[in-house]
């Protein structure tokens, strides 16, 4: 069974007919050419899908495109304003917070909406009062991060970067 969808990407408008079992990932992928996010695990435990669908992070494998007609995606490459690096792009380069760069997108996208998700105050399994406003400390990133895997172990680099860029964000 097939469904009519519109979504925009990054940006920019699409129209499109996807069979209903047809996954987020691979209409970004397969149907409209946008290959930022990447097919990791495809079962939702690696992160490397990670996109931006109305302003929060998804694991795009796990979301099935024909739910999210009229939704605004975001990844990792729709992040820059311009020539002008996200602040988190910038940080992860400032701090060589990726090896293979194959996770990288999936880590930008969800930094981004992590980094939101704390300016709304919301707190993760690592906030030790959860009446006051949540501060990042390197658990707390750790813990908010944790759903995105990197199989070089940047994670040394990551926590760092994504310090800096909740600096310059707020």
């Amino acid at each position: 069974m097939d469904a009519a969808i519109s979504l925009t990407v990054d940006g920019e408008g699409y129209r499109l007919t996807v069979d209903t079992r047809t996954t987020l990932l691979d209409a970004l992928r397969d149907r409209l050419g946008n290959i930022s996010p990447k097919k990791g695990c495809d079962h939702g435990q690696c992160g490397a899908c990670t996109v931006l669908l109305d302003g929060r992070r998804v694991l795009a494998c796990l979301v099935l495109a024909a739910t999210v007609g009229g939704a605004e995606v975001t990844t990792a490459s729709g992040l820059a304003e311009g020539d002008t690096p996200h602040p988190v792009q910038r940080a992860f380069l400032d701090h060589d917070a990726f090896q293979c760069g194959y996770c990288t997108p999936g880590q930008v996208c969800s930094a981004v909406g992590m980094l939101d998700e704390v300016a709304a105050g919301w707190p993760s399994h690592a906030t030790t009062d959860l009446t006051a406003e949540p501060r990042l400390s390197q658990a707390e990133i750790s813990e908010r991060m944790a759903g995105n895997l990197c199989r070089c172990a940047a994670y040394v680099n990551i926590v760092p970067a994504i310090e800096q860029a909740a600096g310059e964000v707020r």
